[in-house]
């Protein structure tokens, strides 16, 4: 049952591809498809060779616990993502339509929400557990022996 799933998974994913591919080149705005190929391949070797080494390096050096890291992690995405639009800010060229929203207050926003819900996560957690040397002592009780009923 899992191999015709995977069969039709793979099957649905290739022609989505070859749409995607079809709708690329056949666009008229496309006037150097190379473009297109060295984006494609640059992007995930900028990403996978770049980008995540030093998102993880920095996020083990600079965190120690898992909530920190992983808002190192989301912090580093959203500015991914949304750097570009923060220094593009005041290129719109007199048109103010084409970047019409504050996008640095708008990025300093989200990571704020994001710290914010990470640092009630640690609290959270922090909470749930008792703090080192608090709570209860092991302290061994020895028990008498009882003696075996004869009978």
């Amino acid at each position: 049952m899992a191999r015709w799933l995977r069969l039709v998974l793979l099957a649905g994913g290739l022609a989505l591809i070859g749409f995607g591919l079809a709708g690329l080149l056949g666009d008229p705005y496309i006037t150097d498809p190379w473009e297109v190929l060295v984006w494609a391949v640059g992007a995930p070797v900028v990403h996978d060779g770049l980008w995540v080494p030093v998102v993880c390096l920095v996020g083990a050096y600079l965190a120690r616990g898992p909530v920190l890291r992983g808002w190192l992690v989301v912090a580093a995405a959203v500015t991914a993502v949304g750097l570009p639009a923060v220094l593009r800010a005041d290129a719109d060229h007199g048109n103010p339509s084409v970047l019409p929203l504050p996008y640095l207050r708008n990025w300093l926003l989200v990571l704020a929400a994001t710290a914010g819900l990470a640092l009630l996560i640690a609290l959270a957690r922090r909470w749930r557990r008792p703090p080192r040397g608090a709570g209860r002592r092991s302290v061994r009780v020895r028990r008498r022996a009882r003696p075996e009923d004869p009978s």
